[in-house]
């Protein structure tokens, strides 16, 4: 079996599982977050069960409409907090929070071998640990709080295998975003999307992170990576409980298997108005922009930071620009500033925000108006995803971005530099 599906198995309590087949599958967490949670819990009501399977493995996280931008938001977010207090859930506060996928890995809450399901498509980021973690609506979410199970089935495995060192400014969302770029928005619809190679050995959690959260972006199931001493050194000093390593077996039979030379992968960028719209940098042309933003449970993590502030440092946002950057944690957030990231941003002419999804969904904190064009690290650039359907939205990783607002338009750091 391939890693999805051992873990699958072990959650079902058989011996053996193959894509195509239907399971009832034990969830070891649920997450819901502001604008999902109120419909869960109006179902959860109408099932008539009085407690959750178990208020330890349920957590709940205002982080789209947060700090509360207007009444509705407010409900919703009140709606929520005095459920998870009625039922003894996890509950992350504004002040304590932070985006729920940069969040709940951070915290511990999610630990390799996990199955994990929640009320948010991106959901998919806690691959990165080797979990198998995938996306639900909202009254699947309910039926869960209530059995602890789901149904489900068994997705087939796309194996991708990326060979060579990548580059200079390479990240994990230049990996996926070539990825996706090459096999489209539905190239792995319905699949595991397991992730290998020596390239993936040389990455960071925190690109990982942004590998496996846009799996979803690819229309996968889930994105999956093995468990190494990177992993092993980023869970054991933050899991809240044990935990198992699955690995794939030798002999997995998988879907497909697609290999790149990430040794010839450029920094990625995606045009209007899908996340499989991509060129390389060399490619982009001149793009004039409007807005930047760097944050979201993409690429709103330390490393992250820490590279826009490299590209930043001693250098000013362009005065046509407005750049936004919103670390992913009050943790994130606390550590950049100790670091002296925050004061680099500031001095650079940046607007820096509290933890909070924001302007990815159009929420808050830099929605777009007619004919605006923005950058951003963010996952989706579909229409009207930022704010007005007449603006449009790219999409890069943090070096790109951080370059782009000193430029002014779409472009390098390696011009900034120059």
């Amino acid at each position: 079996m391939t890693l999805a599906e051992k873990i699958l198995a072990a959650h079902s309590g058989k011996d053996k599982v193959s894509p195509g087949e239907f399971l009832s599958v034990r969830v070891d967490l649920i997450l819901a977050n502001d604008v999902t949670a109120p419909l869960a819990i109006r179902e959860f009501r109408r099932i008539g069960v009085q407690k959750v399977f178990d208020p330890q493995r349920v957590v709940m996280v205002p982080d789209h409409f947060v700090p509360n931008k207007d009444i509705p938001s407010a409900e919703q977010a009140k709606l929520m907090r005095e459920f998870a207090q009625e039922q003894g859930l996890v509950y992350f506060e504004v002040g304590r929070m932070g985006i729920e996928h940069v969040l709940l890995p951070e915290q511990g809450l999610v630990v390799p071998g996990d199955v994990v399901i929640g009320a948010d498509s991106h959901t998919c980021t806690y691959g990165a640990l080797a979990a198998f973690a995938t996306g639900m609506g909202s009254t699947d979410i309910a039926s869960a709080m209530a059995t602890g199970e789901i149904w489900m089935k068994v997705p087939p495995t796309m194996k991708f295998v990326y060979q060579g060192r990548p580059g200079r400014w390479i990240s994990g969302k230049d990996l996926i975003l070539y990825t996706i770029g090459d096999i489209g928005v539905d190239g792995a619809l319905y699949s595991a999307m397991e992730f290998s190679g020596e390239a993936i050995d040389s990455l960071s959690l925190d690109s990982r992170f942004s590998m496996a959260n846009m799996a979803i972006e690819a229309g996968a199931k889930a994105g999956i990576f093995r468990v190494d001493k990177k992993t092993l050194a980023y869970v054991r000093s933050r899991a809240k409980r044990p935990y198992k390593v699955y690995e794939p077996a030798e002999d997995a039979q998988y879907a497909k298997v697609i290999e790149y030379d990430a040794s010839n992968i450029e920094p990625q960028v995606a045009f209007p108005h899908l996340p499989s719209n991509t060129r390389p940098i060399s490619e982009v042309g001149e793009v004039r922009i409007d807005q930047v933003v760097i944050g979201s449970c993409t690429n709103g993590r330390l490393e992250d930071l820490e590279t826009a502030a490299e590209v930043l440092k001693w250098r000013r946002v362009h005065p046509e620009v407005r750049l936004i950057i919103i670390p992913g944690s009050q943790k994130v957030y606390l550590e950049a500033m100790r670091r002296g990231l925050i004061e680099t941003f500031v001095l650079a002419g940046a607007a820096v925000s509290t933890p909070t999804c924001g302007p990815c969904l159009g929420g808050h904190m830099g929605v777009l108006a007619a004919g605006e064009c923005c950058l951003a690290t963010t996952n989706r650039n579909f229409v009207g995803r930022m704010g007005s359907p007449d603006s449009e939205v790219y999409l890069a990783g943090p070096a790109i971005a951080a370059a782009s607002a000193i430029l002014g338009r779409i472009g390098s750091p390696e011009e900034v530099a120059a």
